[in-house]
């Protein structure tokens, strides 16, 4: 009994090392190159290499967008026992911040893995890395920043959640900030930890190109930090303004506000994140005067001193009145512009035929694409001539009847001021790759040529009045020479218009007579008021200003031939002599010739003059200040006659009352 029982186990033995042998042979020699196969798929990979994204920079080298090499943390449940998790909640608590609570609830969601932190800093991740979890699962989760906020967000997009751009520049140039991804081959064991790259099977990456944009950050903060404030002290819904270079057509500025914060976009509404300027059309009102008054003469169907009977304010045209603003009972062509007169454009239009008129609106770029490089622009409305009714004429030459964008219009008053060319709006200055190298640069595009350089110079000179004489007073700056148009505008809506809604807008340029920016400032119902001269006008003055003051010898370099000779200052010397109690009795009498030419590199006087002559006396010599007030310089902190030190700041104190006991021989 017992010799059969210990037959069986041998025989047991024999099958079961029988067995054991005929299996090792079937994996080791048989199947082994079917097994290798799989286990190299399983330990083996082909992992993507993000490229990373290009960056973004003003016309001057700021940085305005970047990149933040984040990561997102998942959690295999699969791997993880249940009595860990509190323990890992725990950790991840430490870490980030966050209750023990949240993660517990995020651990005890159904599935096999689970996100449990996105966008974590790269520190944070290393900490989670040493903590030595099998269950943890890091990935490369790159992210945008924008290092201004809402700056410019309007012109600059962003980027979502699949790292893709949206909006604005992010999305035109999507495949040029985008880059190449790479790959690897990596090889991990059954944990997933890392054991070897493949150095000959990875393709490296590269990144995406830099972009260079028109856009000049001081003048983007100065533009919406103004419209904000014109805003909340008119109390209007929204605000749009664009400032261009007329002489190539580069964007220096561009805004909407209520605006968004692409670090955070998910936050806001589609209409705030909406690029109003180039996606949302409005009437122009009285600002498409000048456009109408350019064809006029360009056709030379009127001139500046022609006198027209203005009908004191109401006019019966066809049926329908037509009323003016301001009452008048005769005004020159140059005076219809000055007081706004719808009047005095509308008899004005009617030498012009519906044909040739509509080639003019045309031509300066109304109802078609400005192909500016911003996703969404539309083209307006402009009726053609054979729909137009008896009135459609009349009422376009003081702009109603067709519907624009604020870059069409922006582009269409840069050509009427800056010898007849309508250039295409520009975004982009350059593209430059991972390399430095530069691989693309744009140049202007001038679309074509509308009007004469003598009818611009016209036109030109004709703006310059209205500010100076007319309803854009409040638009005129004391540190330099403007030219411009307001404009109010019915809302519509519906098939007619709201009621007591307006558009408020004024778009000048400066300086008047050498162009070097055109802006635009649109309000939407502002309820304090609605006149463009009233709301729009005075938010243009305030960043005139602030333009000059951040940059003035960009503009004043130009500004020569915009000083009138007076019979005072044709005398060869001008002398001022102050009372005791705004002189240092220790300072040297200074004598300023009438070209400010500087004797022997000293300190000019500035005292008593108005501040835009103190600027331009300071720009002429190079010198470097900062204002105090406005009006007349009542003293400044660089004694007259003191040697001019480079790269020292003059201090201007100003008052709107002159100087007592000054007087001038």
């Amino acid at each position: 009994m017992i010799n059969s029982r210990s037959l069986i186990v041998v025989i047991l033995v024999i099958l079961f090392f029988i067995g054991l042998t005929v299996k090792l042979v079937d994996i080791q020699i048989i199947k082994s190159e079917e097994l290798k196969y799989y286990a190299k798929r399983q330990q083996t990979k082909l992992e993507t290499v993000p490229a990373e994204r290009g960056l973004i920079y003003d016309r001057n080298g700021v940085l305005l967008v970047h990149n933040r090499n984040d990561v997102t943390i998942y959690i295999d449940l699969r791997m993880l026992p249940v009595k860990k998790r509190e323990d890992v909640a725990n950790k991840f608590s430490k870490i980030f911040g966050k209750s023990k609570k949240y993660y517990l609830a995020l651990l005890k969601q159904s599935g096999k893995t689970i996100c449990i932190e996105k966008k974590a800093p790269q520190e944070k991740a290393r900490l989670i890395s040493e903590l030595k979890m099998n269950a943890v699962v890091i990935t490369e989760d790159p992210t945008c920043i924008y290092q201004y906020g809402s700056l410019a967000s309007h012109v600059l997009g962003y980027v979502n959640n699949e790292y893709v751009g949206v909006n604005g520049i992010a999305k035109t140039f999507e495949d040029e900030l985008d880059g190449e991804n790479g790959a690897r081959l990596v090889e991990r064991n059954a944990l997933g930890d890392l054991i070897t790259i493949s150095e000959e099977e990875t393709i490296q990456p590269v990144t995406g190109n830099n972009i260079v944009l028109t856009i000049d950050k001081t003048f983007q903060s100065i533009l919406e930090e103004e419209l904000r404030d014109g805003l909340k002290k008119y109390k209007g819904l929204t605000a749009t303004g664009i400032i261009m270079d007329p002489n190539n057509g580069e964007i220096l500025a561009l805004a909407n506000l209520d605006d968004y914060d692409p670090n955070l976009y998910w936050k806001f509404s589609d209409f705030q994140r909406r690029n109003r300027a180039v996606t949302d059309t409005y009437e122009p009102g009285s600002t498409f005067k000048a456009i109408t008054l350019a064809a006029l003469l360009n056709e030379k169907a009127c001139y500046e001193t022609e006198v027209l009977n203005v009908e004191n304010g109401t006019y019966k045209f066809r049926n329908t009145f037509i009323r003016d603003t301001y009452p008048n009972d005769r005004l020159t062509v140059k005076e219809v512009i000055e007081e706004s007169s719808n009047i005095g454009i509308a008899k004005l239009i009617q030498r012009l035929s519906d044909e040739n008129f509509y080639k003019y609106v045309r031509d300066f770029g109304f109802g078609n694409y400005t192909s500016i490089t911003l996703p969404g622009e539309v083209k307006g409305t402009l009726i053609n001539p054979g729909e137009w009714s008896k009135l459609t004429k009349t009422f376009m030459s003081f702009g109603y009847g067709l519907a624009v964008t604020p870059i069409q219009l922006t582009a269409a008053f840069s050509s009427l001021i800056n010898g007849g060319t309508l250039y295409k709006p520009q975004l982009v200055k350059k593209q430059i790759n991972w390399l430095g190298k530069v691989v693309y640069e744009n140049e202007p595009v001038e679309i074509r040529k509308v009007i004469s350089r003598e009818t611009s110079q016209r036109i030109k000179n004709i703006l310059k009045s209205a500010v100076e004489n007319g309803t854009g007073k409040s638009a005129d700056s004391e540190l330099i020479s403007v030219g411009g148009k307001t404009g109010t505008s019915k809302i519509a809506k519906d098939g007619g218009y709201a009621t007591g809604k307006y558009n408020s807008s004024f778009i000048g340029f400066f300086p008047a007579d050498n162009p070097q920016m055109v802006c635009l400032v649109l309000i939407d119902s502002p309820e304090l008021e609605k006149y463009g001269s009233k709301v729009a006008a005075p938010i243009f003055k305030n960043i005139t200003d602030r333009i000059v003051q951040s940059n003035p010898g960009y503009f004043f370099k130009n500004e020569n031939h915009r000083h009138k000779k007076t019979e005072e200052n044709q005398i060869s010397e001008v002398k001022i002599i102050y009372s005791e109690n705004h002189v240092d009795k220790n300072d040297e009498a200074f004598v300023l010739t009438s070209n400010t030419e500087i004797t022997n590199g000293r300190m000019p006087d500035l005292r008593g003059k108005t501040l835009k002559e103190a600027l331009f006396i300071l720009n002429e010599i190079g010198m470097k200040y900062n204002i105090k007030g406005n009006g007349i310089v009542n003293s400044q902190s660089i004694k007259p006659g003191e040697q001019i030190v480079h790269n020292k700041v003059c201090v201007l104190n100003c008052s709107q009352s002159e100087i007592n006991g000054a007087n001038v021989y």
